[in-house]
């Protein structure tokens, strides 16, 4: 599976954990790390649906804290270039064998159902910074035809990945250890969720994008009600 890293005790202050001295405490933590998540994921996603049915704004979550990344272009990419503008965002990592392919490739359908004048932007972050360097996320960016000016591709320290990912964007993951990987490259578990900010950088809403019962077609068509609720919002 493709995703995250609870990552590494370097210069960044994320701690990596040791498999082989706290393989039982990792997976004690882990799991009731992504059990926390699932149980508040569900709870976001269920007052989320129940005023998009009602027709109530949508909740604010909380607020996206700034942050300095560099997008696929090698330039430096802040808060601020968000700033009043609705913009959607997941989490993955190009060497991913599992879901992150086919988050990416919704993420390109969202890119495809908006006006070209619509100002919403869409952003991915990295899992994997150290492998993600901006010429490989300009690589992987181009396998889906993004467009650069919509979509942005984002690497850079572990540190401020991890902080925007897991404090403001509520983006789960972990690294996974070397002995419970299905494959080389299957580096990180992470949650396979897209996120919507509005235009003065709040949390607004949560979409699960796979598993059993997921209808894409549905999640597209709400996430892009999402963002014209939004945009309407002063």
């Amino acid at each position: 599976m493709g995703r995250f890293k609870s990552l590494g005790g370097d210069e960044s202050g994320i701690t990596v954990v040791n498999p082989r001295k706290r393989g039982t405490r990792w997976l004690l933590w882990g799991g009731l790390f992504l059990t926390l998540a699932a149980i508040l994921l569900a709870l976001l996603l269920a007052q989320l649906k129940l005023r998009m049915a009602v027709g109530k704004p949508l909740p604010v979550i909380g607020p996206v804290a700034d942050f300095t990344l560099t997008n696929q272009n090698g330039r430096v990419f802040s808060l601020a270039d968000l700033r009043g503008r609705v913009w959607v965002a997941d989490i993955i990592f190009t060497r991913c064998p599992g879901p992150c392919l086919k988050m990416t490739r919704q993420m390109k359908e969202l890119q495809e159902a908006l006006p070209a004048a619509n100002p919403a932007k869409l952003v991915t972050l990295t899992t994997d910074p150290a492998y993600d360097s901006p010429a490989v996320l300009k690589t992987y960016a181009g396998r889906f035809d993004a467009d650069s000016n919509r979509w942005m591709f984002l690497t850079g320290p572990r540190s401020e990945i991890a902080k925007l990912a897991s404090e403001s964007l509520k983006l789960a993951a972990l690294e996974n250890p070397p002995d419970k990987r299905d494959s080389p490259q299957d580096l990180f578990t992470h949650t396979t969720i897209f996120v919507i900010v509005d235009k003065r950088a709040q949390l607004r809403g949560v979409f699960e994008t796979t598993g059993e019962g997921i209808d894409p077609v549905q999640v597209k068509s709400q996430i892009l009600a999402a963002i014209r609720r939004l945009e309407r919002e002063p």
